[in-house]
Order: C-alpha cells, then structure tokens, then sequence
C-alpha cells in the first residue's frame, strides 16, 4: 500500500474515510463445513469477491431495507432471505449476519449440529455472544476461498458417506427410484434455514390459534368492547402472519416451477465439474507442442476467463433431490397456510353471527321505537278528549243546581274518564294487531 502523503486538513479526511470504511463493513458470522463457526469482518465488496455475488443480492440481506421472503441461486453462492433467517450458503460454509437476537442463536446452534453431525466431527459449538470464541479476521482472498470451496466439497460428501442419518434429519435424500445420496453441504444448509424459518412461522401460528378461538367463543357469548378490541387485534395479528406464510410458500411454489434455478443450486456439483473441465484442459495443454504453447501462452491468460464469471449453462444435475426437499417444506408451509385459513375462516363466521346479533338487536330496537310511537299517538288522542273537556265554556254539567244534577254530572265525568281510557286502550290494541299481522312487527 502506498503511504499517504501528509497535507493540510489530511487528518480530517482520512477520519471520514475510516468512518466511511467502518460503516461499510459488518460482521459475519461464518458456519463452515467443519461446524467451527467464526466472526469476521468485511465489507460488502468483500463478500461480493468471496462469493461472486452482485450488489443487488447482498442487498437482500441488508437488516434496514424489508425484502420479500426470497431464495436466489447464483453462480457460487446461494441467497436466502427468510423471515428471520439470512444468509448466504456455498459450497463450503454460510455467512451470517451476525446478530444478537436469540432466535438467531438458535438457528446457528441448529446450524452447527446438522453441519457436524452431518460430517460426523466433534466440534465445539461457538460462543454467539462473540466474546472469545469469536475470531476477528479479514476474508481470504477469492482464489483462495474458490480453492477452500472446491476443497471442502470434495471432502465433505466422503466424511459423511458412511451416515444415513443425524441425531435429528436425514441427510441422505431417498430417490424415486430406491437410492440414496448424501446431500451435498449447501443443501443441509438450506435445509436448516427452511426448516428455521417453517418452525417459526408455525410456531406463531399455533400460538395465535391458541389465543384467537377462545376469544372469538368469548366473544360470541357476550359482546362487549374489551372483547372487540381482543379480536380486532387478532385479526390483525393473523393478515400480517398469513401474508408472511404466503410469500413463503409462493418462493417455494417458484422454485418448484423453476427447474434452471433449482439446477443453479447445485454448488457442490459445479464446482466438480469444473474441477473436471480444468483436469480435462490442462491434459489437452499437455498434449500439444511446448512451442506453441510459449507463443501463445500469454494470449492464453490474457483470455482466460475469471473464475468467478464461469458459466454452467450447458451442465443440467439431477435435481430430483432438491425438488424432493423443498417439495416437503412446501407442503409443511401449505399446511401453516391452510391452518391460517381455517382460523380466518372461523373467524369471518364469528363476524357473521356477530352482525345477525346486532342486526337483531337493531330490529328490536325498532320495534321498540314503533311502539312507543303508537303509543304516544294514542295517548295524543285521549290528551285531545281532555282538552275538549277542559274549555272554558259555560253548561249544565259544570254548573249542577240541584243535588241530581250534581250526582248525574258525577257519574258523566266518570263515564267521559273511562271511556277515554277505554277507548284510548282499543285503539293500541287495534295498531299493535294490525302491524303484527302485515309483519312489520313480531
């Protein structure tokens, strides 16, 4: 490295250039095939040299940014992003972000025991909390993990050819046709990720099922607002997890569809071949004339392509296995999904019958209010009759003159009180008799 030359101001900018530096770097935490996991340090055109992959990948992982559920296969490396597991998987060991949240500890502890398991060595399990165990070192050079990838392919599927299965999952993929074959190192790992990612939301899942139906019966035998504000609150809970699950089943529903990125995936098996196309080109070098070869030995290099950039398109696996395993997380994810349904389901029928409830109560309500509303009409009617009575108007039955004309208009006002009554109550009778009979009440 050049030294720099020391000018006025310099000092100032070189701190804005390590600060630049430093925010552009991030920890990893790296899982290789021995189950030996490390922190390091690097930045992102670090881990694009380390894994070839483009910028617009590793943003996918970016903790700040909110990605889709997504499983990407590239070159050299794999891409997953889901839910709360994200990584990048190759041939030869997974990079982490590293985090401190627990459930990322436990998928690294998930992660190391199928890995070591799987290669049948006894490792240690790292310390997440990142203190002495975690080792603080930069990434190697992309030659040399190119090297260390191809290398460890080789000798993971030869460590772990005697297994048929680990303490927990197979790691022997059971063909159509009766064989078995060890799953390479990128697909335990993808395994564990898929697996990471359909417990968690089936454990959400169950734990909401838990909480929503007693609410929801609850709220069927007595509505009140507490009881609403408990299901609306639910209901909430279970569109954002429906629409988690459904991003995650329609990336597996992709891939399934997809057989080019299903091939893409077969790192291990990549890169054997082109180990096998290197051998194969380097003995046809031998053959030729050592003259030849001096005269054109620099044009060759100059046109031999990056390692990096090397392409597969003719080179189609079998990926029977692949399908096989996703195939059965998808169906794992479907039945997340249907449960989902089925608690949305019930709960649109507790909706249902909570709008008949309040439909009916409405109805009574407003045969109440048609009631009420005869009545006053009728009680107006027996309020006129008094009003009549009540004029200040000179006759016989308010003026008696003898002790006959006074018992008589007695027994007139008597009369006159009771037949109001009488007649005010028929009259309701009446109304209440003609609305029942033409249904406007019940």
């Amino acid at each position: 490295m050049r030294p720099l030359a020391t000018v006025p101001g310099g000092g100032g900018r070189r701190k804005a250039g390590a600060a630049a530096a430093a925010a552009a770097s991030r920890e990893w935490l790296v899982v290789p095939a021995s189950g030996r996991a490390r922190v390091e340090e690097a930045g992102k055109h670090a881990v694009m040299a380390r894994t070839g992959l483009p910028a617009r990948d590793l943003r996918v992982l970016d903790p700040l940014l909110s990605y889709p559920s997504t499983i990407l296969g590239r070159e050299r490396a794999i891409v997953v992003n889901l839910e709360r597991v994200k990584a990048v998987i190759t041939a030869a060991e997974v990079l982490l972000p590293n985090s401190k949240d627990p459930d990322f500890a436990q998928f690294v502890r998930d992660l190391q025991a199928r890995v070591i398991a799987s290669s049948g060595q006894a490792a240690e399990f790292t310390d997440i909390e990142g203190e002495s165990s975690a080792i603080a070192s930069p990434f190697p050079a992309p030659s040399s993990s190119k090297g260390h990838e191809l290398e460890m392919a080789k000798r993971t599927p030869d460590a772990v050819g005697g297994m048929t299965h680990s303490s927990s999952v197979p790691t022997l993929a059971t063909l159509k046709d009766g064989s078995t074959k060890v799953l390479p190192f990128e697909f335990r790992a993808l395994e564990v990720c898929l697996e990471s990612a359909c417990r968690s939301l089936e454990e959400e899942t169950g734990t909401l099922e838990k909480e929503a139906y007693p609410a929801l019966d609850e709220l069927t035998s007595k509505i009140s607002t507490l009881n609403l504000e408990r299901v609306r609150q639910i209901k909430s809970r279970l569109v954002a997890i429906s629409g988690r699950v459904q991003k995650v089943r329609d990336e597996l529903e992709h891939l399934l569809d997809d057989e080019m990125d299903m091939a893409e995936m077969y790192l291990t098996e990549k890169l054997a071949q082109q180990d096998i196309s290197e051998t194969s080109s380097r003995v046809e070098a031998d053959d030729h004339d050592p003259s030849q070869l001096e005269e054109g030995g620099d044009e060759d290099y100059r046109s031999e392509p990056d390692g990096t950039n090397v392409s597969f398109a003719g080179y189609k696996p079998n990926i029977e296995e692949l399908e096989m395993l996703l195939e059965a997380y998808f169906v794992q994810i479907d039945g997340t999904l249907n449960k989902l349904s089925h608690l949305r389901e019930y709960v649109d029928d507790t909706e249902d019958y909570i709008n008949i409830m309040l439909d009916d109560k409405q109805n009574q309500l407003l045969q109440m209010g048609v009631m009420l509303s005869t009545a006053t009409v009728v009680v107006t009617a027996g309020v006129a009759v008094v009003g009549l009575f009540g004029m200040n108007i000179g006759i016989s039955l308010y003026n008696p003159a003898t002790p006959d004309e006074t018992r008589a208009a007695h027994v007139k006002f008597w009369e006159t009180t009771f037949g109001t009554i009488a007649g005010c109550t028929i009259l309701y009778i009446v109304a209440m008799g003609w609305g029942k009979r033409s249904g406007l009440l019940q």
